[in-house]
């Protein structure tokens, strides 16, 4: 495992090296036969997704089949976003400032790719298309370990990916996927600092845990997704009523699910009976305070740890606050610093929202479910970052590049 692990890394190393200076054209090219390629194949793919369904446990929670689940609709899904990426500007080579010294020296801020980029995933197949593309297309080599659970429907994806750069008369080591699904391969992986830049985990606590323990190699991570939507006293009812169903309800399992509703006390009596109704509609369960459960009989006491739980499923926790600076407290303490929406009508009181609120993404009137790389238009996303260096929220072409300094003389010296 060692050698096989270091064995795909000094590949991809060498990789990088041609990839960063491959034109966009030669990288546009690859990504529209791979999309290309996942249309005609997509009898194919299904039959590799399916071979890991059928391997599922019978304990499987539905959220887990369903990130797993590929489709012929979202099989579409992943060749629109291959040909969105292709569309994108290329962001190697981007001047990002210059300035002229006073002894005439020019100094430029280019745009240069990371290097090489391991993306440790689980689940959604999908991954291996969008973080396979956007490494690629942001002129990085990329190493793809997918979870065990869709091991086939990755293969297949990886298979395609590669004849389309060989389409493009690149090589297919720009990106790589780990050929086995022992977990012995994560271990190893992460101790190649010498070959691999930055890790991109994504998945369950746990993994993201591990990973985080174990990683010689510095990461792009979040290790959850405890999104709020606050309800504030000048929110219109009606706009409330449809971006909170959606911000649970659309897909549940997603990290950009709200998992906590807070709700101002003065309009809890008029507002949250009407949501909490919604929701049940929708199959939702409800955990609430003793304010909420005073409104529905229906709602089941909450608990501490609710607060700070992640459901990726149909439940959500209610929480009535006395007013925003109670919810901002209450987000302060319990957010994973992800994504949080208020609804209101009040600009005042969305702009210190906006402003106060430490999170990755703060949205107005809108569902969580928002915070997306397609949605923010950057054709994918290769993940959700929460902590604060260099990257933060959805992680597109732009966060896959650092930069370097070019420097422009005419024989000066320095005295």
């Amino acid at each position: 495992m060692k050698e096989l692990m270091r064995s795909i890394a000094l590949k991809a190393k060498n990789a990088a090296r041609t990839l960063a200076n491959v034109p966009a054209s030669q990288k546009n090219k690859a990504l529209l036969c791979a999309a290309r390629l996942i249309r005609e194949e997509t009898n194919e793919l299904l039959k590799a997704n399916q071979t890991d369904m059928a391997a599922l446990p019978l304990t499987t929670s539905e959220a887990m089949r369903d990130r797993l689940l590929l489709t012929p609709q979202r099989i579409e899904s992943m060749a629109n976003g291959l040909q969105e990426i292709a569309a994108l500007p290329d962001p190697v080579g981007r001047i990002l400032a210059q300035w002229t010294r006073p002894n005439g020296l020019v100094i430029t801020r280019v745009a240069v790719p990371l290097g090489v980029i391991g993306v440790i995933y689980e689940s959604r197949p999908n991954v291996t298309a969008d973080a396979g593309a956007l490494c690629f297309k942001s002129g990085n080599a990329v190493i793809l370990r997918g979870g065990s659970e869709s091991f086939h429907s990755s293969a297949k994806i990886a298979e395609i990916m590669h004849k389309g750069l060989k389409e493009a008369g690149l090589c297919e080591d720009c990106i790589q996927s780990v050929p086995t699904a022992d977990r012995a391969a994560v271990g190893e992986m992460l101790k190649l600092d010498e070959y691999i830049d930055v890790i991109v985990p994504r998945g369950g606590k746990s993994l993201i845990q591990r990973i985080t323990e174990e990683s010689k190699i510095p990461l792009f991570k979040h290790l959850n997704g405890i999104c709020h939507t606050y309800i504030h006293a000048a929110a219109d009812i009606e706009k409330t009523r449809k971006v909170v169903l959606n911000a649970k309800m659309r897909r549940t399992g997603t990290c950009n699910s709200t998992e906590t509703i807070l709700c101002d006390d003065a309009v809890s009596k008029t507002v949250l009976p009407v949501v909490i109704d919604d929701l049940i509609k929708a199959g939702c369960e409800i955990r609430g305070d003793e304010k909420t459960q005073a409104l529905d009989p229906r709602v089941i006491p909450a608990i501490e740890e609710d607060w700070d739980t992640e459901y990726l499923s149909a439940i959500v926790s209610i929480r009535i606050v006395k007013d925003i600076d109670e919810a901002i407290d209450h987000i302060a303490r319990h957010s994973s610093h992800h994504t949080e929406a208020i609804l209101t009508q009040d600009e005042n009181a969305a702009e210190k929202f906006l402003s106060q609120v430490d999170s990755a993404v703060v949205m107005h009137n809108a569902s969580t479910q928002f915070c997306d790389g397609g949605e923010f238009g950057m054709g994918a996303e290769i993940g959700i970052a929460t902590g604060r260096l260099h990257a933060r929220g959805p992680i597109g072409l732009e966060q896959l590049t650092t930069f370097k300094y070019q420097v422009r003389g005419a024989g000066q010296i320095r005295s």
